[in-house]
């Protein structure tokens, strides 16, 4: 997809997306419920007693062994994923991390452009760096002597080098979803509702979703314009409002607070839609099909029971406050500040929660 540079996670869906983001976002929908229990019938005076043999008791639901705290990875990329020699960059890095008993988490992003020092990499003969993040992914998928491009592979330099910058040792699992699935995931829920903060005018689409007449790196045309209050989008819409950065104050920044605001979106309109019935989940992953690569050890139907009780209004969304680092007057990146930083440490340590208190300006309104 010509210019997708966005979005996220999915969860996915996931979220989680979630999830997203996507991959993620999906993931933490409500579970399967537990079947009520039908009503006995009452005793007749001649019902002759009887002996009942004990059964076996029921095997545990998959992913009720799973246990918090849990950090998770919700990543969007700007190319399809299934074309060989395509390499994938980490354009949206949303992190969860879901707390011990599973009943809250907190969602926040990293630039793109964070500058950060990637561990050298033998699978894929990196030697290692100061990069942008987003980069990570690209230099984690070659295969020495192919041209073929291994997006786990990519996946496994990024967590490392995330680990490396943020003191998490380990990340649980992710989900990485390209622009493609976005639209889809969004339109197969009927579209989202949410609150517009902030005027945006789109660089990419016309009122009607078109595409705007593009000459080289410019734009011109009638734009989509989305006016602040609660507004329902389908999915070009979704996937449109996600990707500005340009004419924005804040610019990238402002960019991933709408990032996370659209997974609560998603995740919100998930979890009116029935999504805790496992065929229904099934059916909206599949439906993603090759826009959706799920990675870690656990699906995302364990994680959906795990955390079945989870749900958005459970989930703090973290701004992460930073700004743009050169040389010269060259541009390098993106570094966070002290208080960014500080929210980082604070939650590899497990003290963000009395950290946010004392910042409570990181915390998204």
């Amino acid at each position: 997809m010509r210019n997708s540079k966005i979005t996220w996670s999915i969860v996915a869906g996931t979220g989680l997306a979630l999830v997203a983001g996507v991959g993620v976002a999906i993931a933490v929908s409500r579970g399967p419920a537990e079947p009520a229990a039908a009503p006995s019938a009452a005793p007749s005076a001649s019902a002759v007693p009887t002996v009942s043999t004990p059964s076996a008791p029921p095997s545990p639901s998959p992913g009720a062994d799973i246990k918090g705290p849990l950090d998770l990875v919700l990543i969007g990329v700007d190319t399809r994923l299934s074309i060989p020699g395509y390499e994938p960059h980490a354009d949206t890095i949303m992190l969860l991390h879901v707390e011990a008993d599973l009943q809250s988490a907190y969602l926040y992003s990293l630039p793109r452009d964070l500058r950060v020092q990637m561990p050298a990499y033998k699978k894929s003969g990196f030697r290692g760096g100061k990069y942008k993040i987003t980069e990570a992914m690209s230099r984690g998928s070659r295969i020495p002597g192919s041209k073929k491009k291994s997006v786990e592979q990519g996946y496994e330099l990024l967590t490392k080098s995330l680990s490396a910058y943020t003191g998490i040792k380990t990340f649980q699992g992710g989900a990485i979803l390209n622009f493609r699935g976005l639209d889809k995931l969004v339109d197969k829920l009927g579209g989202i509702d949410l609150v517009v903060d902030q005027k945006v005018k789109s660089r990419h689409r016309r009122p009607d979703g078109t595409m705007r007449k593009q000459s080289g790196s410019d734009y011109s045309g009638p734009q989509a314009t989305y006016l602040p209050g609660n507004r329902h989008l389908v999915g070009w819409q979704a996937l449109d409002y996600a990707r500005q950065r340009y004419g924005l104050p804040n610019g990238d920044y402002d960019r991933q607070r709408h990032h996370r605001q659209l997974v609560e979106a998603i995740l919100t309109k998930a979890m009116t839609q029935g999504m805790e019935d496992p065929a229904k989940l099934g059916g909206l992953i599949n439906a993603l099909g090759e826009a959706l690569v799920y990675v870690g050890g656990r699906t995302p139907f364990e994680y959906a029971y795990a955390l079945r009780n989870l749900t958005a209004q459970d989930i703090t969304t973290v701004s992460l406050p930073g700004g743009g680092v050169g040389s010269g007057s060259g541009y390098l990146g993106e570094q966070l500040k002290a208080e960014g930083r500080g929210f980082l440490t604070a939650l590899a340590k497990g003290n963000h929660v009395a950290y946010l208190k004392a910042h409570p300006k990181l915390v998204d309104r």
